[in-house]
């Protein structure tokens, strides 16, 4: 049993920051000891006020006085919810390695960060090493479905062949954030419009689950594609937050694909419109040949604060430097340490 407490503070209260910090809140062997954020509404209140359970000690600092408040608060851990791209994300995760904290990341593109931001993570990498600390990017979707799941699989294999992974979601199940990044309502010019300017993004990760998945395997992937479209409505319908007529979007179809020697070896595919089931299944072609289904899917927003809250104990241990999924353990749930 660990003795002294991880000390934790959560940089960016978003809907996944105020669910990290609310699991941390209820673990023994975690101290949280404040957030970061810019929203005027939350800068300078409790943290456990935000949360509805009173004050805790927690203050929500602004991100203009990060370094100081991550190194003055004594922290261990820094867990960073703020952005998708590395490249956004970059001037945060260094203010909290350079105040002395470990980071565990939801960026997505920071679970393979070669792949898009190969300088940005190289430069990463040599600081955390200098601070002595440890930074990783992990979630559900990069972090599990797409790539350490699939990996953990393939260890009763003694050959694999080519790996598939589909996940499907009921889009109208999901938050507002989710059904507007993934285009509901729009016309399909729109979309395409759109996804082209970065005005909305769908699934961004593809290409650094296949990355992370063959650095898992040990196999050299010589080319990636990754493609979205759009599912068009085939008829009226209705989200909590969207009206979508017949002929606009509905969801995406989004394909992630890895080549070894011209030949598909990781196949992901995403769909996510309104009214699927949902289900997460995993075919490996191989010896022996597999096939893993989870019949009620794996929640986005829960497993994600999940798989970040149990990754903290990992990352505290770990080696110095950018990491990835691939350097840890396997992943499970920490009740107590």
């Amino acid at each position: 049993m660990r003795s002294k407490k991880i000390r934790v503070i959560v940089y960016g209260l978003g809907a996944i920051g105020m669910l990290i910090a609310k699991h941390l809140y209820d673990k023994e062997w975690a101290e949280l000891v404040g957030a970061i954020d810019i929203d005027p509404s939350k800068v300078g209140r409790d943290v456990g006020e935000l949360l509805g359970l009173g004050s805790i000690g927690a203050r929500v600092a602004h991100d203009d006085e990060a370094i100081g408040f991550i190194k003055n608060s004594n922290v261990d851990v820094v867990v960073h919810t703020v952005t998708t791209y590395l490249d956004k994300a970059y001037k945060q995760l260094e203010k909290a390695i350079n105040a002395g904290a470990h980071v565990v990341s939801t960026s997505e593109t920071l679970a393979y960060p070669w792949y898009r931001f190969p300088d940005l993570a190289n430069k990463l990498d040599a600081l955390a090493k200098s601070k002595n600390v440890s930074v990783i990017g992990t979630g559900v979707n990069p972090g599990f479905i797409f790539d350490t799941l699939p990996a953990f699989l393939t260890s009763v294999c003694i050959r694999v062949d080519r790996i598939k992974v589909v996940r499907s979601i009921d889009a109208s199940k999901r938050r507002y954030p989710f059904q507007k990044k993934y285009g509901l309502s729009l016309r399909p010019d729109e979309f395409y419009d759109k996804m082209k300017k970065g005005e909305i993004t769908a699934h961004v990760g593809y290409a650094e689950s296949i990355m992370l998945i063959s650095s898992m395997l040990g196999v050299k992937i010589d080319r990636v594609v990754e493609k979205q479209e759009p599912v068009i409505a085939d008829k009226h319908m209705k989200t909590k937050y969207f009206d979508i007529p017949e002929g606009h979007v509905a969801g995406i179809r989004g394909l992630g694909i890895g080549f070894v020697n011209n030949k598909e070896f990781v196949v992901l595919e995403l769909i996510a419109s309104v009214g699927r089931s949902d289900y997460d299944e995993i075919i490996i072609e191989g010896v022996p040949p597999l096939k893993w289904r989870n019949e009620y899917g794996t929640s986005g927003d829960i497993a994600t604060a999940a798989m970040v809250t149990n990754m903290i104990p990992k990352i505290v241990n770990a080696k110095p430097g950018l990491l990835t999924m691939a350097d840890i353990s396997i992943p499970s749930i920490k009740v107590n340490i």
